[in-house]
């Protein structure tokens, strides 16, 4: 049997990956969508076979832009709201509107097939990744497309992620050497590096005048941003006075935008049966699903891959 590891799908990434991998000519019978239906369980069966967890779970955005974090950064994920009318946006994210009747669709799915769904009130999945990855007895492969959860790496404790940034042919697996390597920063400075550097695909600004290889270079003189900004008021550290103006006119900003930018480790989850098996009711119901909704050969994969069936 393989050793125990844990997997954490960003589930809402992966569909929007699938949804938009896969024609909407893709349909049930009844001429219902479900291009991501189907590709959400081609990549589940891929990343089952590949990396061979022994548990695994859908993390699941209860609320994809939480109230608290929008207090403290209003523009956060603002430019994916949904239009309402002439110059006002509702509180609805853009979704194809051929994806929008599959969520359901993927929920009953995961079901079906044993596979658990974590979400918790007011927090997003990269929250529940936080927490689980934080709290896990065994290594774990967070499963993402989003530069965020690189925080969450920790190579004494076996957490990687894998990154589905180049696609589903060509997964990254991302450890603090490559964190390091690719931004000048160790894993666990990547919340403050975000929140200095900005982060335009969740509508943070950054602090003005900040790019990536000045944020990257303070850090590694001065730890964090806590250290960042103590530096930037005392003149002897020796920080150019511009840089060291720009520093202190965004701190306001930066202190706000720190703990909207860390992903939240000690969430009070509910328990579920996270271990990866497949039984006769699972392949019935799967199969009665198939059918359904005319899924062809992705249902039969994974159920082959969560049978361990190589």
């Amino acid at each position: 049997m393989p050793a125990a590891r844990l997997m954490l799908l960003d589930t809402a990434a992966l569909y929007f990956r699938a949804f938009h991998g896969l024609p909407e000519t893709i349909t049930a019978p009844d001429g219902a969508p479900v291009n991501a239906v189907r590709g959400l369980l081609d990549i589940i069966a891929r990343l089952v076979t590949e990396f061979e967890p022994t548990d695994l779970v859908a993390c699941w955005d209860d609320a994809w832009r939480p109230r608290w974090r929008v207090d403290l950064v209003p523009s956060y994920k603002a430019h994916r709201l949904a239009e309402e009318g002439v110059g006002s946006r509702s509180d609805r994210e853009v979704v194809p509107e051929a994806l929008t009747p599959q969520i359901p669709m993927i929920v009953e799915a995961l079901a079906a097939l044993g596979i658990a769904r974590v979400g918790a009130a007011d927090h997003e999945a990269d929250d529940v990744i936080g927490t689980l990855a934080t709290t896990a007895m065994t290594p774990v492969d967070v499963v993402t497309s989003d530069r965020d959860l690189f925080q969450v790496i920790d190579d004494d404790r076996g957490v990687r992620v894998v990154s589905t940034a180049r696609g589903m042919r060509d997964l990254e697996l991302v450890t603090d050497e490559v964190v390091l390597e690719k931004y000048g920063v160790r894993a666990a400075q990547y919340a403050d590096f975000a929140t200095l550097r900005g982060d335009a695909s969740d509508g943070l600004p950054g602090v003005a005048g900040i790019g990536e290889k000045t944020a990257a270079s303070l850090l590694a003189r001065f730890g964090d941003l806590e250290g960042v900004l103590a530096a930037a008021a005392d003149p002897r550290t020796g920080i150019p006075a511009g840089q060291a103006a720009k520093l202190r006119a965004g701190e306001a900003y930066a202190r706000r935008a720190l703990p909207a930018v860390e992903v939240v480790r000690d969430l009070p989850l509910p328990r579920a049966d996270t271990a990866v098996r497949m039984t006769a009711e699972r392949r019935e119901a799967g199969a009665a699903l198939a059918e359904r909704w005319a899924l062809g050969r992705s249902m039969d994969r994974v159920i082959a891959a969560l049978a361990g069936e190589r």
